[in-house]
């Protein structure tokens, strides 16, 4: 089955959804409606979803600043090809490099236990790419929990991205998206690493029932090192080798989680008792936030650019 038969498919109903919601809809162009103009004009919208994309900013009206959010994974991957588009990582259950044909054929992935899996449909239709999942969670089931997800290229070479679970929908959100080479970096702000030696010594909290440290050097040779451990149950958990160095004027919060690859985080608000850090090129956390209390206890909080809820970390100094 081909997918002009498929009009008055839930996929097809997705699309036409997407497009009223996402205010995309307008005249065909030329190329769009004629000759081989259509066919080229669709490859080449089709390949633009390529790469991995980036969460920008939620678009979904009516939602109040602490529900904002990524409507699936902050970041997640496709490869186009000719009659399919494989879902590379990040498009959730786990699933990578499922290929999902763009007539509306099924594609099953099992499951961990015999007879389950996850079945994945998709179309390809006016320049929106959509597809459904449904899961069968016992053997001999019927697939229920649909979620159904919409993909469509922003005139600004965004992507738009719609998502909607149950039928009807009990859960709606748009969001936008970008290749992280088109996200723009905040400017520095104008500072010495001295400005930090607030940050300085061994800080103790909890979160749970998890203890997590921070240590921190004191200014000196132009950088800070720190160190972060978490210990759960008796155990170390988790740890980071952190640095803030100078760049550009400005400084930069270098943070490797369990001595991994390094990621970078700008300086773009700085006083004497609180410093922020942004990289909008990350998936998650995007901003880092260290702050002094009047009591002297210091709240580190990672989380969004705009809107969530960040993770909160109080901390006292640890005197020896």
């Amino acid at each position: 089955m081909n997918a002009s038969s498929m009009t008055a498919s839930p996929l097809s109903t997705l699309v036409a959804t997407t497009f009223a919601l996402l205010g995309i809809l307008g005249t065909p162009s030329p190329a769009a409606t004629t000759g081989t103009g259509t066919a080229t004009l669709s490859a080449r919208n089709l390949h633009a979803l390529d790469g991995e994309w980036i969460y920008v900013e939620d678009r979904t009206d009516g939602r109040a600043l602490e529900q904002m959010g990524p409507p699936m994974s902050a970041k997640f991957s496709m490869r186009s090809e000719d009659d399919a588009v494989v879902l590379v990582s990040g498009h959730g259950s786990g699933h990578r490099d499922v290929r999902v044909a763009l007539d509306g054929s099924p594609t099953d992935v099992p499951g961990d236990s015999e007879g389950t899996f996850a079945r994945y449909r998709g179309e390809w239709k006016d320049d929106v790419f959509a597809y459904e999942t449904t899961f069968v969670r016992a053997s001999g089931q019927e697939p229920g929990g649909l979620i159904r997800r919409a993909f469509q290229v922003s005139d600004d070479g965004g992507l738009l991205v719609r998502v909607t679970i149950g039928s009807p929908a009990k859960y709606e959100a748009v969001g936008l998206y970008r290749h992280a080479e088109d996200i723009e970096m905040p400017t520095p702000r104008r500072a010495r690493i001295r400005n930090l030696e607030w940050l300085a010594g061994a800080w103790v909290g909890t979160k749970g029932r998890r203890s997590v440290e921070e240590h921190w050097t004191p200014a000196g040779g132009g950088a800070m090192l720190g160190v972060s451990r978490t210990i759960s149950g008796g155990s170390m958990t988790a740890f980071e080798f952190l640095r803030i160095v100078p760049r550009d004027r400005g400084l930069v919060y270098i943070a490797q989680p369990g001595g991994g690859t390094a990621t970078e985080f700008v300086l773009t608000e700085l006083t004497e008792t609180r410093a922020v850090f942004d990289n909008p090129r990350h998936d998650y956390p995007k901003r880092i936030t260290y702050e002094l209390s009047a009591e002297g206890q210091m709240a580190a909080t990672i989380g969004f650019m705009k809107g969530g809820t960040p993770s909160r970390f109080e901390f006292k100094r640890e005197d020896r």
